[in-house]
């Protein structure tokens, strides 16, 4: 017997999607850590080594780049970020009047 599988196309957060509480938060939370991610990758750092850059135990820089984000705030990324020589820019403002209501993003600008 044949069954037939549904298949719905996904929104642009997977958060959002599967009924996670704050879905716009919690992705940018998910982008903030695979940027952190990507820089360790791109200076070529060990888990050790950005350990020490990051001023966290080693095992909490495999959570990091494992996307464990229960394990850090946004704030904390933040700290990150600046210990890995990145600025951090906040931008506060009225939502538009075509939006639903007011969102949360993450806009980086490209690294070299």
């Amino acid at each position: 017997m044949k069954t037939k599988e549904m298949i719905r196309r996904g929104s642009d957060n997977i958060f959002a999607d599967i009924g996670v509480n704050h879905p716009e938060r919690v992705q940018a939370r998910a982008e903030v850590m695979f940027l952190i991610s990507n820089i360790i990758k791109k200076r070529g750092l060990t888990q050790k080594q950005a350990a020490v850059i990051l001023g966290i135990p080693q095992s909490k820089v495999s959570c990091l780049v494992n996307g464990k984000l229960s394990n850090f705030s946004m704030d904390h990324l933040f700290e990150l970020l600046n210990a890995l020589d990145t600025d951090v820019e906040i931008i506060v403002k009225p939502k538009t009047k075509a939006e639903k209501s007011a969102t949360t993003h993450v806009l980086q600008v490209a690294f070299s």
